[in-house]
């Protein structure tokens, strides 16, 4: 019989070394190590968060593995379950726009706790992390459609499983278990985004923790399907037509993460390309929330169905503020910019905010095919008359990229933020750490041997 694509995938993983991996795969994964590590700080401190920590501390178990802004450490499944929902929380991830998935959020959380467990070294991680995220955006860029399912979570759950299994050092044999075990785990609805509930920043965590769980499972010789793509009752028959050669095609020379778009702002990508015209508005016309007398802003279907709703804060005002275009048009004037402070509920329930929020109306252009660009606002002004700002391309894509100082900028944002601040000198430390992260021998030592702030117990 021919190989399962399980099968090709896991042969790739276990053959493929540090030394075989393009120059760019290796700059793209220290990139969103970089990237993701810094949101999930940031997130260590969002709302939910408090309450998952106490429930999993009181849990307790083998101390392992790390748990970010915290000193207790953890069994390796409950940390990724931890760091992941963290990774997750704020939004503020890079996504692979092709399959709408959010690998590292789920790749980087499972790859951790394993290689601390491991004692593994930078290298066996980044390898571990470039074959995973790789897998996730073939996995959600190979499905047509989507019936409901969070893409993030039923496709991040093979590429964090197969990181796991590549730290592990599992054979061919228990890295198909593994990814067979990760789809029977594989779960998460977008109803949690609907209805803007706390759970769906636990949907990356819980993710990470099945993740790490099928790789352990696997490694203690548990069995599972084999044709978990292709199978009778596999993936593609329950979730979602697939592509059965696109999953597979040029494995190891290219790396659809390459691709992944670095977020800007912490907020559904959706918003992104309004919230940087409403930005380049302000700045050129200096523009004030009193100026304003009403804005329009033309969007996609598919950017109408995630942030497009009536501005109302809800119970859950910054899952709601990150997934309205309205709140992040007012709040991107107002404020000339839109990062950590502005998705904090004293910004949030600032009444010029809202009352410029409300003064926004959504159109939806249904000839545009675009799920994040692009976007067309016009700004009502007292002083100026109608101002318009197209942007054709979402900030942080290679047609609007960010560098790498900007990345780093972004870094120092999300560190000093979150249960345990770091200063800008405990920042460049980590910094400096990740861009060389092929030499670190340990990386159980990671933190160790850079002064770290510790707050959540």
């Amino acid at each position: 019989m021919m190989p399962s694509l399980s099968q090709t995938l896991a042969d790739h993983v276990t053959s493929t070394r540090f030394e075989d991996l393009p120059a760019d795969a290796v700059s793209v994964t220290k990139w969103f190590l970089l990237d993701t590590l810094g949101v999930a700080w940031a997130g260590t401190e969002a709302p939910g968060t408090e309450a998952l920590r106490q429930l999993v501390f009181s849990e307790g178990g083998s101390p392992d593995c790390t748990v970010f802004g915290s000193d207790i450490r953890l069994p390796a499944t409950a940390a990724a379950l931890m760091n992941g929902t963290y990774a997750g929380a704020l939004d503020y991830d890079g996504v692979y726009e092709k399959g709408s998935v959010h690998p590292d959020i789920v790749t980087l959380p499972a790859a951790w706790a394993v290689a601390e467990r491991r004692r593994a070294s930078g290298k066996e991680f980044l390898t571990a992390m470039a074959l995973g995220n790789d897998i996730s955006c073939r996995s959600g860029g190979a499905m047509a459609g989507n019936r409901g399912w969070f893409n993030t979570a039923v496709h991040g759950v093979f590429g964090g499983a197969a990181a796991a299994a590549k730290l592990l050092e599992l054979d061919a044999e228990g890295t198909t278990n593994a990814i067979g075990l990760a789809f029977s785990q594989a779960a998460g609805a977008q109803q949690a985004v609907v209805e803007k509930s706390l759970v769906k920043r636990m949907l990356s965590g819980m993710t990470a923790q099945s993740s790490v769980f099928a790789a352990l499972a696997a490694e203690k010789g548990l069995t599972a399907p084999r044709r978990a793509f292709e199978g009778k009752f596999g993936f593609y028959t329950l979730y979602g037509e697939g592509d059965a050669q696109a999953l597979v095609a040029d494995l190891g020379e290219r790396y659809e993460n390459a691709v992944t778009v670095t977020k800007k702002y912490p907020s559904c990508t959706a918003n992104h390309v309004a919230i940087q015209g409403a930005v380049a508005l302000a700045d050129e016309f200096d523009l004030g929330a009193d100026d304003v007398t009403g804005a329009e802003v033309v969007i996609s279907p598919f950017m109408n169905q995630l942030v497009g709703a009536d501005w109302d804060p809800g119970d859950n005002p910054q899952v709601t503020a990150q997934f309205s275009i309205q709140y992040s048009i007012a709040c991107a004037v107002a404020r000339r910019k839109l990062g950590i402070a502005e998705i904090q509920e004293n910004v949030i329930f600032d009444p010029l905010i809202n009352d410029l929020a409300d003064k926004v109306t959504v159109s939806v252009n249904d000839d545009w095919p675009g799920k994040f660009a692009p976007c067309e606002l016009t700004i009502h002004t007292a002083k100026h008359g109608a101002l318009t700002r197209r942007v054709d391309h979402t900030p942080g894509t290679p047609e609007n990229p960010l560098s790498l100082d900007d990345l780093k900028a972004k870094f120092h944002d999300c560190v000093a933020a979150g249960v345990a601040p770091m200063t800008p000198g405990q920042a460049d430390v980590l910094i400096d750490k990740v861009l060389s992260l092929e030499k670190v021998a340990d990386m159980a030592t990671f933190f160790d041997e850079a002064p770290m702030a510790t707050g959540a117990e």
